[in-house]
């Protein structure tokens, strides 16, 4: 008999195998089980069945079970892998603070499930822009690939801790953290 994916079967393996610290996902590799009708939007509201996932518990347990594999994301568990689609980021960065100043700042965000990370060389900042609108949208990775988009909000107060920096033969108009520079956008484009 073939059992069929579910999120309550999934948030169950999950729930065990994450009893003692958070689950080491790079290490599972169980067979792919299909796709569960999980999406997250660009907002980083979860969504099972089409209907929003309005208990954070059960959220923040699903993302720390998120894989991403050839550009595709997963929830895996010792036992069971299953697709979900992610409209942007998996991870939402909605606050931040700052220590130091200047070259010397680290910046560590908190992601909406309550992932904290500094930006740094390992947890680099980056932001692409819309070629139409030239709208950035700006990320940081969190983990084993996995980004969170800044929201709109985080974003304006960076802009505020923001420097330009000589790279490559261009003034860029970016932010240090971690003794890391990261560019944001050209200083010719400033207006």
């Amino acid at each position: 008999m073939i059992v069929k994916p579910s999120a309550e079967g999934l948030a169950a393996s999950a729930k065990a195998a994450s009893n003692k610290g958070p689950p080491p996902v790079h290490l599972w590799n169980p067979p792919y089980c299909g796709d569960l009708d999980i999406r997250i939007a660009r907002d980083g509201t979860w969504f099972y069945l089409g209907t929003p996932i309005g208990r954070m518990p059960l959220v923040k347990l699903f993302s720390s079970i998120l894989k991403l594999e050839d550009g595709r994301y997963y929830l895996v568990t010792p036992v069971e892998k299953v697709g979900i689609r992610v409209d942007d980021a998996p991870l939402l960065a909605v606050d931040f603070e700052v220590s130091g100043q200047g070259r010397d700042q680290a910046i560590r965000f908190v992601t909406k499930t309550e992932d904290e990370v500094t930006a740094g060389a390992e947890n680099p900042i980056r932001v692409v822009r819309d070629p139409e609108t030239g709208e950035p949208s700006p990320y940081v990775h969190v983990r084993r690939g996995l980004e969170a988009l800044i929201d709109r909000k985080s974003f304006y107060r960076l802009v505020e801790l923001g420097t330009q920096e000589r790279l490559d033969g261009q003034d860029w108009f970016g932010l240090w953290s971690s003794g890391q520079f990261f560019p944001v956008i050209p200083a010719s484009e400033l207006t």
